[in-house]
């Protein structure tokens, strides 16, 4: 019976979002199916979504006049007003007329790091391109592009004070820029040469000197994370302000599969109080909202993420001595043809300062945990009330990959291949142990059937003469279940790494072009079921052709697996072909040790124990 073990030990993980889930979930109930049904059928005898949570739909106002219902809170600061995160698009009449759009020209400046290519426009200070020059897309030449086509405003912020109504959309005014052309850190081979670190400022101020607004971007030869801050004109006493910033409204298609790109493409917020909420984009069709107190706010695709997080162990505008929060998101759809709006609020300190960071890179695992306040947890692994416990598998098999992968120089397809060898090994115990205690039940069975024959008319009776029987022989009913159990939160972990984890995106292996995406030949997930359908019928040999059940598994358990794996990423299903295939010698080994159990019946009885007595 070692044959669909083997099996669910070999598809222990799951799917990754949507879909996927779905057939994660389908191949785990299979697998459970069958780890138990075989103890029941062969043995001693018969015995949560998609993304993490939806989003709190509230209906966002869209005007001023519905603001006083929308009011965003910052813990240990008074509200900012009534503030409506969707301000009045008309400005209101305290707010300084704009230059004439015609009178300044707009003029972009590009920050060139060894990471990334960010281009800014003086207008509003926005950025408008982030290129990831260690990373290529697959959907267009060149870089890999964090900024979908149709997005003009990405990181523009809109300035509301007073009541909240009063908004200025500093996307308006043409700012100055210092330097004037931009910024070059370090080197695109690395080698450091420029500062570690320099900054970007940009300042508007109104003819009337009514009004000024400075923005600095702080950007860091090593690092995706931009630090970010300005300043605004002080309000007296009472008067609160909040700066909303538009995030990136999705991020633009980089992988070949478009549909799975876009699929996956959601916005998330790390509440303080009750943890991460999450959202695809493509099924926000009406305003949605997350509330702060926020720890980060993101839209992230499979493997790229846009974040924005307050400023590490400041107030408000980082001055301050107690933590700072974000106040809140906010999500509206855009018209057919137009991207949606994704806003997060951000507190303002009385002074008129405010800061904040903003991730744009790659989901780098330990990038995001350094991050800091769980942004790794912007790509889950696993389901919510699981993560706990996979999450230190997690850590512990992407270190393995980087190590194998930059200490031993091995190319990602051999260290796929090293840690399905090293799993079966590490597991060889436990698989061993299952399989003696399905061997040692299959032993009494014959004893077993003989009570269900004689005791057909009273169950209680044949109850008690089955425990009985089992203690005789020292057979426990889920011993051949629990020690398969046990290394599944490793089996989980090591699916959704290898589904998800952006080492793989891109590495070529034989004639894999991309491990992170399926085999465009489909060999992996045929072989996958080939190498299910030979350990099942090993196991069935080993039992005997007269079983049903296990044939009529045999024929439908790998074909239906096959289906299941068929378009999961060809690393994960080259991991599971080489589990399969190490997993046939112990197979070989349990078939043997199982024949002989059969052949001489009850013989596994103790040593001086007689049948059981009637």
């Amino acid at each position: 019976m070692g044959a669909e073990v083997g099996a669910a030990g070999a598809a222990g993980g799951g799917g990754g979002g949507g879909p996927d889930i779905r057939r994660l979930l389908l191949a785990i109930t299979l697998m459970m199916a069958v780890v138990v049904g075989t103890n029941l059928l062969f043995g001693p005898g018969p015995e949560p979504n998609a993304p993490e949570t939806t989003v709190d739909p509230g209906a966002v106002p869209g005007s001023a006049g519905d603001a006083a219902a929308d009011a965003v809170r910052v813990p240990g600061e008074a509200a900012p007003g009534d503030f409506s995160f969707e301000g009045a698009d008309n400005p209101p009449s305290a707010e300084p007329s704009p230059e004439p759009a015609d009178s300044i020209a707009e003029r972009l400046v590009q920050v060139e790091t060894p990471l990334f290519r960010i281009t800014l426009s003086n207008y509003g200070a926005t950025v408008r391109s982030v290129e990831l020059l260690r990373y290529r897309s697959f959907a267009e030449d060149g870089p890999a592009q964090l900024v979908p086509p149709g997005a003009r405003q990405v990181l523009g912020g809109l300035w509301a004070y007073g009541t909240g109504a009063d908004t200025v959309s500093l996307s308006r005014f043409p700012f100055s820029v210092t330097p004037s052309d931009g910024l070059r850190l370090g080197t695109a081979d690395g080698s450091g040469a420029g500062p570690d670190s320099a900054s970007l400022v940009f300042r508007y101020d109104h003819p009337s000197g009514q009004f000024f607004s400075e923005i600095r971007y702080t950007f860091t030869v090593d690092s995706y994370m931009v630090h970010v801050d300005g300043r605004l004109p002080q309000l007296p006493a009472p008067d609160r302000t909040t700066l909303v910033v538009d995030m990136a409204p999705g991020l633009a298609v980089n992988e070949l599969r478009a549909a799975e790109d876009r699929r996956m493409t959601a916005f998330s917020g790390n509440r303080l109080d009750d943890g991460i909420r999450a959202r695809p984009l493509e099924r926000v069709d009406s305003p949605e909202r997350i509330d702060g107190p926020l720890l980060w706010a993101a839209v992230k695709s499979k493997f790229f993420l846009h974040a924005v997080l307050p400023l590490r162990g400041g107030g408000s505008g980082g001055t301050g001595t107690t933590p700072s929060f974000l106040a809140g998101l906010s999500v509206r759809p855009g018209a057919p043809g137009t991207v949606p709006s994704i806003r997060v609020a951000t507190p303002v300190s009385p002074s008129g300062a405010y800061a904040y960071r903003t991730y744009l890179g790659p989901m780098e695992r330990e990038r995001l945990v350094n991050a800091g306040d769980e942004l790794e947890e912007v790509n889950p692994y696993g389901w919510r009330f699981f993560r706990p416990i996979v999450r230190p598998f997690v850590g512990i098999v992407i270190w393995l990959m980087n190590y194998l992968h930059e200490t031993l120089l091995l190319s990602y397809g051999w260290v796929l291949i090293v840690i399905g060898l090293l799993m079966r090994i590490l597991m060889w115990p436990l698989y061993q142990k299952s399989m003696r205690a399905q061997v040692k039940g299959m032993a009494v069975t014959p004893l077993l059937q003989e009570l269900q024959r004689k005791y057909a008319d009273d169950r209680e009776k044949l109850q008690r003469e089955t425990l009985k029987l089992y203690k005789e022989h020292g057979v426990n009913p889920m011993a051949g279940c629990l020690p398969m159990l046990l290394p599944w939160p490793v089996l989980i972990a090591l699916f959704f790494v290898f589904q998800n984890t952006i080492q793989l995106r891109g590495e070529p292996f034989l004639w894999l072009p991309d491990l992170s995406a399926p085999d465009p030949f489909y060999a992996l997930p045929l072989f996958l079921g080939a190498s299910m359908f030979l350990l099942q019928f090993i196991s069935m040999r080993a039992a005997g052709t007269a079983n049903p059940q296990m044939k009529m598994l045999m024929y439908i358990m790998p074909p239906l697996m096959t289906f299941i794996f068929w378009n999961f990423a060809s690393g994960l299903n080259l991991y599971y072909s080489v589990v399969n295939i190490a997993t046939i010698p112990q197979q070989v080994l349990i078939a043997k040790q199982r024949k002989k159990a059969m052949a001489t019946g009850p013989g596994l009885r103790k040593p001086g124990v007689g049948a059981p007595k009637s």
